[in-house]
Formats: C-alpha cells, sequence, structure tokens
C-alpha cells in the first residue's frame, strides 16, 4: 500500500485501547497464578498481550492486575517486547470495578475500549480485529460460538427445573469492544448497583443496549481449570504443526 494511501487508512481508525483483565485470584487453579504459569514456555498473560500487540486495531494496552504483581507484569511486558503497553494499574473489588478502573487510565483518544480476559492466551490478532471491526460499525460487539451441550436450569439440590432451547444460546469469548462512553457509564453503574456481572456484556445489557455478536474461535478457550492448560497445550501443537 502506498504511504500516504496508508496514512488515510489509519487517520480513519477510531483509536482503540484494550483493557485487559488480571486482577483474578486463580482460585480453580489450585493454589498458582494462571496467568505467569508457563505456556509452552511462554506465561499464559505474555501469550494474551502479544496477540494484542500484533493487532493492527489496537492502539494502545492498560492491564488491571493485583496490587502484588503490578512489578512482575510490568517486568513482563518488558521482556516479550509489548510496547503498547501503557499503564499497569491495580484492579478492583470485582471483575467490573477492575474494567473501570482500567478504562479510567485509558488515552482521552480512545473511542473504542476493548475489554479482554488475562486468561485467554490464544486469541488471534484476526479474531481480536474482526471484533473491533465489527464495533466500529455498531457499537457494542463480542465474539461468540453455539452451544453445543444440553444446557438446563436447576433447582436446589440438583433437580432440573427445565431445559433451554440449545439453537438460541452462545457462548461468548473476549474481546468484548464497546464505545467507550458507554462501557464507561454501563461499569460505572454496575459497580455503584453491585450488580454481579461476569462480562461486560452484561453490564451494556442492564443499561438497554444491544450488544451485536459475531463469530468466535473454538480454539479462543480461556484458563480457569489446570485441564484448560492441557487443552491449550494442544491447540499451539496443533496451530505449530499447520504453520
Amino acid at each position: 500500500m502506498l504511504p500516504f494511501l496508508k496514512k488515510i487508512r489509519e487517520s480513519r481508525k477510531p483509536f482503540c485501547s484494550a483493557l485487559v483483565a488480571a486482577a483474578g485470584s486463580s482460585s480453580r487453579m489450585g493454589g498458582v497464578n494462571k496467568l505467569l504459569e508457563p505456556l509452552d514456555g511462554i506465561p499464559v498473560l505474555a501469550r494474551t498481550l502479544m496477540a494484542l500487540q500484533a493487532s493492527q486495531r489496537v492502539d494502545e494496552i492498560v492491564v488491571a492486575t493485583r496490587e502484588e504483581d503490578l512489578v512482575e507484569i510490568s517486568r513482563l511486558c518488558r521482556t516479550y517486547g509489548i510496547t503498547k503497553c501503557a499503564k499497569v494499574v491495580r484492579g478492583g473489588e470485582s471483575r467490573a470495578h477492575s474494567v473501570l478502573l482500567a478504562a479510567l487510565e485509558a488515552s482521552p483518544q480512545a473511542s473504542l475500549l476493548a475489554v479482554q480476559d488475562g486468561a485467554r492466551p490464544l486469541s488471534t490478532p484476526e479474531l481480536i480485529d474482526r471484533v473491533i471491526t465489527a464495533a466500529g460499525r455498531c457499537g457494542a460487539a463480542a465474539p461468540a460460538l453455539p452451544v453445543k451441550d444440553t444446557v438446563k436450569t436447576v433447582r436446589d439440590g440438583g433437580a432440573v427445573e427445565r431445559t433451554l432451547e440449545r439453537d438460541s444460546l452462545r457462548a461468548v469469548q473476549t474481546p468484548q469492544v464497546f464505545e467507550a462512553d458507554l462501557l464507561k457509564a454501563a461499569l460505572q453503574a454496575a459497580v455503584d448497583n453491585g450488580a454481579m456481572i461476569t462480562d461486560d456484556c452484561s453490564a451494556v445489557e442492564l443499561l438497554g443496549k444491544v450488544v451485536f455478536l459475531v463469530d468466535g474461535d473454538e480454539s479462543n478457550i480461556k484458563i480457569t481449570t489446570p485441564i484448560d492448560m492441557v487443552f491449550a497445550e494442544a491447540i499451539l501443537q496443533e496451530r505449530e504443526r499447520k504453520a
């Protein structure tokens, strides 16, 4: 692409700050910090950040983490060349609070905010760019996959209450991308009201706003329990085999 055409294209591209949620307790990982665990020789969080670094649509990165990990994660960014990382900040009392604190530290230039789980080390730059592009058109977008298993709601004691219609169910991944002012308002409302949300789409939905879903990636798994590390290693090996 000619240099002047490239400059015109970039000037039209909305500034996007990626907010990385990395302040969790890793309670289901047997006492280890999953974000710093090596995955094929590279820490989980480093792999997450490397994908954001390689994204053509991400302009800066802000990481929200636990206070005791601030120095370690800042060092990790330097070690793995995460030059887009503008700040590593202390997280809050909940996921919503942590992401809000990161959002408030993002560049004033940011018209889009992309929230990424720190524990999604297999996200690809292509997926990240696709979701950001979609959010630039509609204001709120996230990747998702059709649910394969039959899902049931249950009462106390484990008795089945009802079976949900699988065709209308989707498993939502990250990054989840929103207009900056919309996400900040949604997260502030969730924090103020003590809303128990498990993702950022939920906060935006509570404001009555519509989130649009795009095709996710089956390999874009979240590391939650030790078995997920096994799956992630297998996915990396398969990617290397196909490369």
